[in-house]
């Protein structure tokens, strides 16, 4: 699995609701590892593709691209960063 950082500046109130917009429209077992963070400069998403070349497609899709449009998030800077040696989430979605 391929860990990248997507990170989202502005306002987090504006920009968490952006992202649940965002969210609600990928299928729900789309994610193997997922994450949201909100941060003082706005929120960063955590998110596990199953490869790398897996990440670089998804991550310049139209696809991707306009869902964040359409959520009214701004464009992320995009961060690779690296495969997944170990991870545990437990058994609950933390909201």
């Amino acid at each position: 699995m391929f860990l990248s950082a997507y990170h989202f500046d502005g306002d987090p109130m504006t920009l968490v609701p952006a992202y649940d917009r965002m969210r609600e429209g990928f299928p729900p077992d789309m994610f193997d590892l997922h994450a949201c963070v909100v941060t003082g400069s706005g929120i960063t998403v955590y998110d596990g593709c199953p490869t790398r070349e897996d990440f670089e497609g998804f991550s310049v899709s139209a696809d991707f691209r306009s869902a964040v449009a359409a959520a009214g998030l701004p464009q992320p800077r995009i961060e690779p960063l690296g495969e997944v040696h170990h991870a545990v989430a437990g058994k609950a979605v933390l909201q």
